[in-house]
């Protein structure tokens, strides 16, 4: 039995790549919630940008997820 290196080399990268960039993607989401927070804390306001950075962020996320869900089930294909 023979392992292509070059592929499993492949998959590891892009899986750590879309890894990290979920983990970048939900930390901005928290930080949109941070400052959602913040607004509503210091003023008495809140701040829509925040709130629309957070949940344009989470949704991405469990985008990824949901995606990552119908790659690996097979009787979603």
């Amino acid at each position: 039995m023979s392992i292509d290196w070059n592929a499993l080399g492949q998959v590891t990268a892009v899986s750590i790549g879309v890894t990290v960039a979920v983990v970048v993607v939900f930390a901005l989401g928290v930080l949109g919630l941070a400052r959602f927070e913040g607004a509503r804390e210091d003023g008495g306001g809140t701040s829509a940008v925040g709130a629309a950075q957070a949940g344009l962020c989470f949704l991405a996320c469990a985008a990824v997820v949901a995606y990552g869900i119908y790659l690996i089930v097979p009787q979603f294909h």
